[in-house]
């Protein structure tokens, strides 16, 4: 089975730190609010899910959501969680260690379309 997302290690380490201090976190991946397309992490309690977000899978224990219109896009890429230095204008609370997080993105060919990890509609 591909998965839809992957991971670096510098957005792993990101996590480990806020899930120390904040408990079960939450990601989303913005539809253009605030920071262009950034994903945005939550504590899982600050961010209500609906029948209108697509769950992508869990990365580094987190579940990971995007709007199903914005998925509507996306749905041939697989994404990338990675953190870099510098400062975010969205609220994801990473961006209080001086870094944020990003998606990089390549398209799936059509061999690993077929073979795509399953996505599921709300909570």
């Amino acid at each position: 089975m591909i998965q839809r997302l992957l991971i670096t290690n510098e957005a792993a380490s990101t996590i480990d730190t806020l899930t120390a201090e904040h408990g079960e976190l939450i990601f989303h991946q913005s539809g253009g609010c605030c920071d262009g397309s950034s994903p945005i992490c939550l504590p899982k309690e600050d961010f209500l899910i609906n029948e209108m977000d697509v769950w992508l899978g869990k990365i580094h224990g987190c579940n990971f959501y995007m709007s199903k219109d914005q998925f509507d896009y996306w749905e041939s890429t697989q994404l990338t969680l990675d953190a870099t230095k510098g400062r975010g204008a969205s609220f994801s609370l990473e961006i209080s260690l001086g870094v944020y997080f990003v998606i990089k993105s390549r398209l799936f060919s059509p061999e690993e379309m077929e073979q795509l990890s399953p996505i599921r509609f709300g909570a």
